[in-house]
């Protein structure tokens, strides 16, 4: 297994559906057997658009968690990790957003549509946390 290794994860705003088994959970299972898997709560990530509601984010890392072990994705083969409990990554965020100019994250496609889709959130202006953490 050495050099191959997946890192993936979901934004824990809601329980995890269907769409999401046949779309990446079922994939994870099966690669988790090959691959160095790393599968990460992004829960940072998903308060740059439910700021709003910080608890309902925080109730469902643990909902996203048993719906992760109950589709098969076996902790003893996969890491599972929660983004705010790792301090390196707001660590690397600094060096990242040292290095990467608000333009470039605006000019990237996807975030332009999130931008589009949540402008009734955000108004004319969005937080430089949903633009770092959208890329």
């Amino acid at each position: 297994m050495e050099g191959k290794i997946i890192l993936t994860g979901d934004r824990p705003t809601g329980r995890l559906h269907i769409g999401h088994y046949f779309g990446s959970l079922q994939n994870r299972v099966k690669l988790q057997n090959d691959y160095e898997t790393y599968v990460e709560i992004a829960d940072v990530q998903a308060l740059t658009d439910n700021f709003n509601n910080p608890e309902k984010v925080r109730k469902n890392v643990r909902e996203v968690v048993l719906d992760y072990l109950s589709v098969g994705i076996d902790p003893a083969k996969t890491t599972i990790f929660i983004q705010s409990l790792i301090p390196e990554i707001a660590e690397l965020t600094v060096f990242y957003s040292n290095l990467v100019t608000i333009a470039r994250l605006e000019r990237n496609p996807t975030v332009k549509t999130e931008i589009a889709q949540k402008r009734e959130l955000f108004g004319e202006s969005v937080t430089y946390g949903f633009l770092r953490l959208s890329c």
